[in-house]
């Protein structure tokens, strides 16, 4: 009776830098990402992105047919947050810096890959500081990350003033920010609090007028093709309206 064949590996390093080679080399790729505002070329290959990851399998399936086809367009990922994904599809590792973890995070969570979605929550913990917890708390909060929430939320208790002077404190959304404000344990009194919240509520008062602005001057060319604008203008959202209105005590 013939044994069992034993299974040996052969050195793993020059096989991922082998890999790494092909990252985003034009040479042998058979598909083009236009990625991010900017349309940056990613160039890649089909078949080991499909085989790493289901969200490529459907995107690139057989619909896209033989041959190179035309460039697929990813405008809502950045480029350097995309590469990163590719890096980590090609060699099973990857490079994650404080200033972009945040947008690997939010791919490796839209494209399903729970592995890089562990590691990118793994470094957001070690390199959590006061610039960076608010935009944490709204990943968190965005796609129901409880543990990180938490971590945020414990971070910004033992840090409160400088917290909310941040401006990913003024950027925070309505559900992200009352998960912070139902807190009792902020070390700020309550007039900064109220201060810090009707600054929030402005700056989202400024950006809904800078955007009507910006669609009533672009609005004679817009009517002229039949596409007026439909903002408000100077609308407020209206869950903006309770932190305008906070009394002090």
């Amino acid at each position: 009776m013939e044994t069992p064949g034993l299974v040996v590996h052969g050195e793993a390093a020059p096989f991922s830098t082998a890999l790494r080679s092909l990252l985003n080399n034009p040479q042998y790729s058979d598909v083009c990402f236009l990625v991010g505002q900017e349309r940056q070329e990613v160039f890649a290959h089909r078949c080991l992105l499909a085989c790493r990851c289901n969200f490529f399998q459907r995107l690139l399936g057989p619909k896209l047919g033989s041959g190179m086809p035309s460039p697929v367009v990813l405008s809502t990922v950045p480029a350097e947050a995309f590469l990163a994904v590719l890096e980590f599809l090609y060699t099973n590792s990857v490079r994650l810096h404080r200033h972009s973890v945040l947008e690997v995070l939010t791919a490796a969570i839209e494209y399903g890959l729970e592995e890089l979605r562990e590691l990118c929550l793994e470094f957001v913990v070690k390199v959590l500081d006061v610039e960076l917890v608010c935009e944490a708390l709204q990943v968190a909060v965005t796609f129901g990350l409880g543990p990180l929430q938490e971590r945020c939320i414990a971070f910004i208790e033992a840090h409160s003033q400088e917290a909310l002077r941040t401006r990913g404190f003024l950027e925070l959304s309505a559900p992200a920010l009352l998960s912070l404000l139902r807190s009792d344990k902020l070390r700020v009194d309550e007039a900064e609090l109220v201060l810090a919240a009707r600054s929030w509520a402005r700056v989202g008062a400024v950006e809904q007028i800078v955007d009507a602005w910006k669609c009533h001057a672009l609005r004679r060319g817009d009517a002229a093709r039949g596409a007026p604008c439909r903002r408000r203008r100077g609308t407020l959202p209206r869950e903006h309206h309770c932190f305008l209105d906070l009394p002090f005590k």
